[in-house]
């Protein structure tokens, strides 16, 4: 397997951990680079760790990772995004409107654990193909951190431009996400 090829596979695997990030932008209140480098590096970690995982998982666990993931990865954001939801909705003694905070280390744990259990599938994958993990996980884990840091960027910019509702959209994003995953695996 070729550089490009793993390259291609890496932004295949981080476009979840982009689309969390995205929402996180749009919602993270105050945007602070500490909390940035934290979510990115989160998601890169467990986007990077998780082949490995896989890797050394092999063939002997294939089924049982497969007949599951979907639904971990679905529950994990379903239980996020309803959470930002209901956190989301104007409160009478509020005075600050979003106060889910994406960046809390609880929060991001489900949120890694949900964005790269495909990533996991994938490493097994790699353990039939006999493919050194050196590489694939250097450039998955830079490729994760670096569209991650672009999309809480990008949603930084759109939180700006939306003010309420910021969280309310980023708990449906996320449910949207644990959706697609659930229709992916049962329809494939």
């Amino acid at each position: 397997m070729g550089i490009f090829e793993i390259f291609l596979l890496a932004v295949g695997l981080s476009m979840d951990s982009f689309a969390v990030s995205l929402t996180s932008g749009v919602i993270l209140k105050p945007f602070r680079w500490t909390k940035v480098v934290k979510i990115a590096t989160f998601l890169a970690v467990f986007q990077g760790a998780m082949p490995l995982l896989g890797w050394w998982l092999g063939r002997g666990f294939q089924q049982y990772i497969q007949d599951y993931d979907h639904w971990v990865a679905f529950v994990l954001l379903l239980i996020l995004g309803s959470k930002m939801i209901v956190e989301g909705r104007p409160k009478k003694d509020e005075t600050c409107p979003c106060c889910f905070d994406p960046s809390k280390t609880r929060t991001l744990l489900g949120l890694s654990v949900a964005t790269s259990i495909d990533a996991l599938a994938v490493g097994i994958s790699f353990a039939f193909l006999k493919v050194d993990m050196c590489l694939p996980t250097v450039i998955i884990t830079g490729t994760t951190f670096t569209f991650s840091v672009l999309a809480l960027n990008i949603g930084r910019y759109f939180g700006r431009k939306l003010k309420t509702g910021a969280e309310i959209f980023g708990g449906i994003i996320l449910i949207l996400i644990g959706v697609k995953i659930l229709i992916e695996h049962l329809c494939a």
